[in-house]
């Protein structure tokens, strides 16, 4: 059995961006929001379409579904070609695609267990069916102690966790975000991603996730596409573009700043001992997005110690005091053996 897995053949995409652009008129002109962008997003995903504001990754995430419909190019939908379809047949797609948004778009005047319901009555479910299948579903996201609230009383992660619940009723195989985090605090948003990425694992929904923050992508996504000026710039695995970010615009998002990194005098050096449980983490670029800051690598290598493989390095730390200690904490709170090198840069900035 293992062996005919092997020798299948790739699984055709379940989501085929093919050649889209996307041209707004408007009083001013014409606008290029797209530009001949090509993708594909394998089924079970969870896929991270970033770029700064006004790249493009809005109107491109409203394309998968055609609420926006591309000027050039089309999307493929599981083996259908949405540029080919009838109003009735995309609506029927459509149906297999739900959407959750920044600002959560709840009905005020209906409790938390009634917006979940409203997808499903539109569907045509009888009420006592689609009120138990909504009590369920707010279990799912752990808020069925809020069911008969409002939105008015809930917080910011409570009213999202709403709205997944809500597109989580129309049983859909692919769940867009489009900026569904940005409104909500650090801690928040961790919670929400957490849930995501528990509702990928367990019901198979792919998800693609459109974000200007890196550290979103970098917390949930396995493999992310970089939009830049509505062109596509970069694509890969998470840990590829963390790792070895190519275009300038990969760059900058990595480092979420647009000023260039200037030439570090900093004299604090930390050197860090890597041990055979520690070497799987990316923990310097994880440390790096953590902080917002960048380090300089002085000294990188691999010695056998003991018959134990164990790596070090040697990093020249920012000048401000304060984002030194939160690296230098960041590290110690992953069990890292960091120690701090006196006189390692001398006053002229080389390495002595």
């Amino acid at each position: 059995m293992e062996a005919s897995k092997t020798s299948q053949t790739p699984k055709t995409p379940i989501i085929q961006i093919r050649n889209v652009s996307k041209t707004f008129r408007t009083k001013d002109g014409e606008v290029e929001a797209l530009k001949q962008i090509s993708l594909d997003i394998q089924a079970g995903d969870i896929y991270g379409i970033i770029g700064m504001s006004g790249a493009g990754k809005s109107t491109l995430v409203r394309c998968l579904n055609f609420l926006e419909k591309p000027t050039e190019g089309t999307v493929v939908i599981d083996g259908t070609d949405l540029s080919a379809c009838s109003d009735k047949e995309l609506r029927k797609v459509r149906n297999g695609i739900a959407m959750i948004f920044q600002h959560f778009n709840l009905l005020m005047q209906r409790t938390v267990l009634d917006n979940v319901c409203f997808s499903l009555e539109i569907l045509g479910m009888k009420k006592k069916d689609a009120r138990q299948k909504a009590k369920e579903l707010l279990k799912v996201v752990e808020l069925e102690e809020k069911a008969d609230a409002y939105p008015a009383q809930l917080s910011g992660g409570q009213k999202q966790r709403v709205a997944i619940a809500r597109a989580l009723a129309m049983d859909p195989r692919i769940l867009l975000c489009d900026e569904a985090t940005s409104a909500l605090d650090p801690r928040t948003t961790r919670s929400i991603l957490e849930l995501l990425s528990r509702i990928n694992r367990e019901y198979g929904i792919t998800i693609v996730i459109i974000t200007h923050e890196m550290s979103v992508v970098q917390e949930i996504c396995s493999h992310v596409a970089i939009i830049d000026g509505g062109s596509l710039v970069e694509t890969g695995t998470v840990e590829e573009v963390f790792t070895s970010p190519k275009s300038k615009a990969a760059r900058r998002l990595v480092f979420q700043g647009e000023k260039k990194t200037p030439i570090m005098t900093s004299k604090r050096c930390i050197r860090i001992v890597f041990t055979e449980n520690s070497s799987f983490e990316p923990v310097i670029a994880n440390m790096v997005l953590e902080c917002r800051a960048s380090v300089n690598i002085l000294l990188a290598d691999t010695q056998d110690v003991g018959g134990i493989a164990r790596g070090q390095m040697v990093l020249q730390l920012p000048e401000d005091a304060q984002t030194a200690e939160r690296m230098i904490q960041y590290l110690k709170d992953r069990k890292l053996t960091v120690e701090e090198l006196d006189d390692y840069v001398g006053v002229d900035g080389y390495v002595e």
